[in-house]
C-alpha cells in the first residue's frame, strides 16, 4: 500500500473516529501518514521534519537480529517528554510469572464458568484477572493467561506494558484500542496482538466486554512454518489488519501506566501521548478475523495432532519446541473414514489453557460454555468425557459438518501455575474431573478385532 493510499484510508486527529482504516500483512513494511508530506520519504531522520515533528524509533527487537523489526514514528514530542516521575502502583488482579501462590495448587485438570461481571466499574487495567502464569517475565519466557472484564473506557489514561506483547481474544462486547500506531476495533471472532512496549488506551464500544489474553514474555508471535502443508490455508499473510496513522493532539492532563517486569508504575502528563502524525516499519499492532482461518485436518483415516490448527507461535530455544502456540477450533468437516474423530485421549509435554468463544467443543459437549476455560498442565492426562467417546465410538461416520463451535488453545512449553483467583475466587468447577468418572471398561479378552 502507497503513502496516498494510506493517506485516503486515514482518520482525522480527533478520537471519535468510527470506520477505523487498515492496511493488509503480516510482518510487511509499511507506511502511512495522517497529514500529507509528514512522512519523510528516502531516509529516515532529517535534520528537520515536516510540520516540526519528532523523529523516533520504536525497536521490538535487538537492533541486530536477522531480521530486526522496527518502526520510525514522527511525532509531535519524543516519547521522553510523555514520561515524568513514576510511582508505584498496586494492580492486584494482574499477576506475572513466577507467582505460584503456596496454598493455590497448580496439579490437576481444572475448568472454569464465565468469570462473571460485576457492578464494579473496570477498565481494561483494572479489569484484568490472570488465571495462570508460566516462566518468568524477568527472563523473558513464558506466558500469562488472563480474562479480562471492561466495562469503562479509559479517559486521559494511557498503558503499555515492558514486559510482552498481548494476544487479545475477545469473547463479548467491542473495545477500541487507540494505539500510538493507530486504531484497532476488536469484536469476537478477532484476535489483536499489541506489541511490547506500544502505548495505547482501550474504549468500550459496545459492553460490558469480556475475553481472554495471552501475555507473551518471549519472543514475539509469527506465522508457523507450513511444512509439508505448503504455501496455502491457516492463517494467510495477507488477512492480518495493521492500522493507518491516527494521532490527537490534546493539552490534558493524563495518566500513562507501565507494566515493567511484573509490576506497576504510573507518570503524571500533560498531554496525550498518542501524537504519532506518520510512521514506517514493521512492529505494529495487527488484528485478525478468525472467520479468515482455512483449518486442515484428515481426509481419510486418523485424527491429526492439533498443531495443524496453530494460528500464531512465538518460538523457544528449543527447535520445535514453542513458548506460545495460539490454537483454533472452529467449524470445520470431519469426513474421516473409521476414525475416532473428536481429540484422543493423550498427556504430553505441553500446558493447555483452552476457552470456548462461542458454541459447543466437540470433546465436551456438556460444561464447557461459552466464556469458560479449562487447564490441562504438563503430562496430566485428558480428553473427551464419556458422552463424547460413547457417541463418536458408535455413530454414523458419513460426512459431518462441526458446526457453531470457535475455541481455542494458549499452549506453553512451562508448567501455567494458577494464581489466587482462579483458585479461589474463579467460578472453578469443583466436580470437573468427575467427566471421566463414568468411562466404562470395555475390554474383553475372548475376543480380538473390533
Amino acid at each position: 500500500m502507497n503513502v496516498q493510499d494510506a493517506r485516503r484510508m486515514t482518520q482525522a486527529p480527533d478520537t471519535h473516529a468510527t470506520s477505523p482504516g487498515y492496511m493488509p500483512g503480516w510482518g510487511n513494511d509499511f507506511e502511512t501518514e495522517a497529514l500529507p508530506g509528514a512522512l519523510p520519504q528516502g531516509m529516515n531522520s532529517p535534520q528537520k521534519c515536516a510540520y516540526g515533528l519528532y523523529a523516533e524509533q520504536l525497536s521490538g527487537t535487538a537492533f541486530t537480529a536477522d531480521r530486526p523489526e522496527r518502526t520510525w514514528c514522527y511525532r509531535i514530542r519524543p516519547s521522553v517528554k510523555h514520561s515524568a516521575r513514576y510511582r508505584r502502583i498496586e494492580v492486584p488482579y494482574w499477576k506475572s510469572a513466577p507467582h505460584a501462590p503456596a496454598d493455590v495448587t497448580s496439579l490437576g485438570q481444572y475448568r472454569w464458568n464465565p468469570v462473571p461481571h460485576t457492578d464494579e466499574p473496570l477498565t481494561w487495567i483494572t479489569g484484568m484477572r490472570t488465571m495462570t502464569t508460566a516462566g518468568d517475565v524477568n527472563t523473558q519466557v513464558g506466558m500469562a493467561a488472563h480474562v479480562y472484564l471492561v466495562t469503562e473506557s479509559m479517559v486521559d489514561s494511557y498503558f503499555y506494558s515492558a514486559d510482552s506483547e498481548l494476544l487479545v481474544v475477545p469473547q463479548a462486547g467491542r473495545l477500541r484500542f487507540f494505539t500510538e500506531l493507530g486504531i484497532i476495533d476488536l469484536a469476537p471472532k478477532e484476535i489483536a496482538i499489541l506489541p511490547r512496549g506500544l502505548v495505547y488506551r482501550v474504549e468500550v464500544l459496545d459492553g460490558p466486554a469480556r475475553g481472554f489474553v495471552c501475555e507473551n514474555y518471549g519472543q514475539k508471535f509469527d506465522l508457523p512454518g507450513r511444512g509439508p502443508i505448503g504455501a496455502n490455508c491457516l492463517a494467510n499473510p495477507r488477512d492480518f489488519k495493521a492500522p493507518v496513522a491516527a494521532f490527537e493532539d490534546r493539552e490534558v492532563p493524563s495518566t500513562l501506566t507501565i507494566k515493567w517486569c511484573g509490576e506497576f508504575h504510573e507518570t503524571e502528563i500533560a498531554q496525550s501521548p498518542l501524537d504519532i502524525v506518520a510512521w514506517h516499519g514493521n512492529y505494529a499492532p495487527v488484528k485478525y478475523d478468525l472467520d479468515a482461518y482455512c483449518p486442515v485436518g484428515a481426509i481419510l483415516f486418523d485424527h491429526p495432532d492439533p498443531s495443524i490448527f496453530t494460528v500464531l507461535t512465538a518460538p523457544s530455544g528449543v527447535p520445535g519446541v514453542a513458548n506460545i502456540d495460539f490454537v483454533l477450533f472452529r467449524e470445520r468437516w470431519l469426513v474421516a473414514e473409521n476414525t475416532f474423530r473428536p481429540p484422543w485421549y493423550h498427556k504430553n509435554v505441553m500446558s493447555e489453557l483452552m476457552g470456548n468463544i462461542y458454541g459447543i467443543y466437540d470433546a465436551k459437549p456438556e460444561g464447557f460454555v461459552p466464556g469458560g476455560m479449562s487447564l490441562h498442565n504438563m503430562m496430566l492426562p485428558h480428553g473427551p468425557d464419556r458422552d463424547a467417546f460413547e457417541k463418536a465410538s458408535n455413530s454414523n461416520l458419513g460426512p459431518d459438518k462441526l458446526d457453531n463451535t470457535m475455541s481455542f488453545m494458549f499452549e506453553t512449553r512451562f508448567p501455567q501455575h494458577l494464581t489466587e483467583f482462579a483458585g479461589k475466587e474463579a467460578p472453578l468447577q469443583d466436580n470437573y474431573i468427575d467427566c471421566w468418572a463414568d468411562l466404562e471398561k470395555h475390554f474383553d479378552g475372548t475376543r480380538g478385532g473390533v
